[in-house]
């Protein structure tokens, strides 16, 4: 993993002001983008925990992550995992890289597909499969992953389904990047919205996603206990140190 980093509550992410600079860098990887969520669920989760920990790149994907760092003092800059994909995507097309995408239902699936094909008519997609897939189809996933060798391969199966899948299976395309893009496919096909700017910047980008989604209610409770534990750190710990 990359040197410069922080953990909160024990879970680590990385420091950049270039989070695209730090892709480039990579030589094949996994690419995490971690919420106050993913943090709470990795402390009940050890191999969640562990596959974090492993991860060649953590980006600060959600406000609780970054004003957790920025109350110990560090310059941490949010990088929301869509926003990353989406200049990959972009880098991808501009110099011939090969790109996968795996995830979302069949409809989303073929939608995402057709927005990418219009947006940048030059990105080389080798594949696109929806995330409704036995263990044969799997099989056939991994195959085409092997035969094509694509450079980036978007995976959009939900946390922590995604980030295991990858864990489990990147071994079929060790050069390539894989990185866990969430409800990024549901953005990209029409689906759903993003938050306003303006609520990103409040750090409410997670209130805007709870109305459009009110079954995550359930999940968001784990946000007051991230908040607590994070206060307690900040007040009685020490703060942690980047090594």
């Amino acid at each position: 993993m990359h040197k410069n980093k922080l953990f909160v509550l024990g879970i680590p992410v990385n420091l950049s002001d270039n989070y695209l600079a730090e892709v480039k860098k990579l030589v094949g990887g996994h690419i995490i983008t971690l919420n106050a969520e993913m943090v709470m669920l990795a402390r009940q989760n050890i191999e969640l925990a562990e596959i974090i920990n492993q991860a060649e790149l953590v980006v600060p994907d959600g406000s609780g992550v970054v004003l957790y760092g920025r109350s110990l003092g560090y310059e941490i800059h949010r990088c929301p995992g869509i926003e990353l994909a989406a200049e990959m995507l972009s880098y991808a097309s501009k110099v011939g890289l090969k790109v996968f995408f795996i995830g979302a239902n069949p409809e989303v699936s073929v939608l995402n597909l057709a927005y990418w094909l219009k947006e940048l008519p030059g990105l080389k997609i080798v594949g696109c499969f929806n995330g409704y897939f036995d263990q044969a189809e799997e099989a056939k996933i991994l195959e085409q992953i092997k035969t094509t060798q694509p450079h980036f391969i978007f995976v959009a199966l939900g946390v922590p389904k995604q980030e295991i899948w990858i864990h489990k299976n990147r071994t079929v395309c060790p050069q390539a990047l894989w990185m866990g893009v969430g409800g990024s496919f549901d953005v990209w096909a029409g689906v759903k919205k993003r938050a306003p700017q303006w609520m990103g910047q409040m750090h409410l980008e997670w209130f805007y996603r709870l109305l459009q989604e009110p079954w995550r209610w359930r999940r968001m409770l784990v946000l007051p206990q991230f908040i607590w534990q994070s206060l307690l750190e900040v007040l009685v710990k020490k703060p942690p140190k980047t090594n």
